[in-house]
């Protein structure tokens, strides 16, 4: 039973390794090949294939292939991918120019496109052999997810440190361009992290598919997880999902290029946060490390609505800390708690999402609703949130020379902060008072 644990830890934390290595300082590459202006875009194409392919392979996984062979499957491809942007960045930086624009954006999306499902997929995976031998998914799933988030920070860290320089790898914390957080090395480290879970997915247990002797051509095509939403608690559920999901890539699209663009202020360029922004933001995934711990408390004594609405609110705090935060001290200390109540605002919503969904839904469309859930976070949430986002950075902020993402105004950046936040409260106030949830408590004194 331990040895089986172990086994789906090290397949969390490769499945968030995979991801960190590029999610929170993109965007500083992006501003140093040409591309600064579209990183909204670059996280809104996450969102906008989150629309479909999740429900997609979460339909393969339910009828055809089993999920952890599709989850490995997913990760060959968008592995490929990634090192192909490497390869079309290390091309354009040693011709001395910008790599092709349309091409890099098409690539990525051809990446991104099958990464983003196996967000559900391992979900789908660690659930099926949890239950199958026997353990208790609310009680037995988050310790075993924290070590996703723990891969996360690892590669966060890797790339924040790790400097290709003249053909001689080191690490550093100081001021350095060649930085993988700043170059396309950071792609190279995602590949071949994916083609590493793509191989570990072969030797994991069989997930069964779950075949019925008559099937409706809705539920062949697996379009039975939709008729959740004849129910007005998941419809409900769903709606405010999407709309606490527009949140979720706005601090990863952002967060770094904010605290880097503090380099071109001679006050606060020597600073730790202004030079190793990706790390300062890696406490966002410690705090989530930590807060994962307590959602089965939570659960079991508030229910998903509390668990939810303390979710909603701690976004409120986390924008509005970065807002008035700089990387200098005490300014730093905001940027800090802004970090630190990340764990709370992302885990309560989407770890205990995941696990309310598999809770409510029948066996047969687990995987599907699994799905219908990223697709209205990661996908409609995340695509209509980043976008606005980026349209409200981009017209209070340009692109300096050195590729820094400065503020129009003084209080530009900090402007942009405080109406994220403000989103935010209106979100969490009309859940407050829409969302009905009776929940039967089912903690031991």
């Amino acid at each position: 039973m331990k040895n089986l644990k172990l086994r789906l830890i090290v397949m969390n934390f490769l499945e968030f390794a995979v991801w960190g290595a590029y999610l929170t300082c993109m965007g500083n590459y992006l501003g140093t090949a040409g591309m600064g202006a579209e990183i909204s875009w670059f996280y809104a194409i996450q969102g906008i294939v989150s629309i479909f392919m999740p429900t997609l392979m979460g339909i393969v996984a339910d009828k055809y292939i089993q999920p952890q062979r599709l989850l490995g499957i997913c990760h060959f491809i968008a592995g490929a991918a990634m090192l192909a942007l490497a390869y079309m960045g290390m091309n354009a930086a040693s011709a001395g120019v910008n790599p092709d624009k349309a091409a890099f954006i098409a690539v990525y999306t051809l990446s991104v496109a099958f990464y983003m499902p196996t967000l559900a997929l391992s979900n789908t995976v660690a659930f099926t052999i949890l239950k199958d031998n026997g353990m208790d998914t609310e009680k037995d799933f988050p310790p075993i997810r924290v070590f996703g988030t723990i891969g996360f920070i690892a590669t966060m860290w890797f790339v924040n440190c790790a400097v290709l320089d003249n053909g001689s790898f080191g690490f550093t914390l100081g001021e350095n361009a060649n930085k993988f957080q700043y170059t396309y090395m950071q792609f190279i480290v995602s590949g071949l992290l994916s083609f590493v879970l793509f191989l570990y997915c072969m030797t994991l247990p069989a997930c069964k598919l779950v075949k019925k002797e008559e099937q409706s051509l809705a539920e062949k095509l697996g379009l039975t997880a939709f008729k959740l939403f004849k129910t007005k608690k998941m419809a409900l559920f769903f709606i405010f999902s999407a709309m606490l999901g527009m949140s979720l890539q706005v601090t990863n699209g952002f967060a770094t290029p904010y605290l880097t663009h503090f380099k071109s202020d001679p006050a606060m360029a020597d600073t730790f946060g202004a030079n190793n922004a990706t790390m300062l933001v890696s406490l966002s995934q410690i705090a989530e490390a930590l807060c994962i711990l307590l959602i089965p408390f939570f659960l079991k004594r508030y229910g998903i609505k509390v668990v939810m609405l303390i979710a909603m609110f701690a976004w409120v705090l986390r924008f509005g800390f970065f807002g008035a935060g700089n990387p200098a001290f005490p300014g730093v200390i905001l940027i800090v708690l802004s970090c630190l109540v990340y764990g709370v605002a992302f885990d309560f919503f989407n770890v205990s999402g995941g696990i309310f969904v598999d809770k409510e839904c029948e066996p047969d469309v687990k995987a599907s609703a699994q799905g219908l859930f990223m697709l209205m976070t990661n996908g409609l949430g995340a695509t209509i949130g980043t976008l606005a986002a980026g349209a409200i950075v981009n017209s209070l902020c340009t692109w300096n020379a050195d590729g820094y993402l400065v503020g129009n105004t003084p209080t530009s950046w900090s402007t942009a902060w405080y109406i994220f936040a403000a989103f935010a409260l209106v979100v969490a106030v009309s859940f407050m008072f829409l969302f009905k949830y009776k929940h039967v408590r089912t903690d031991q004194k």
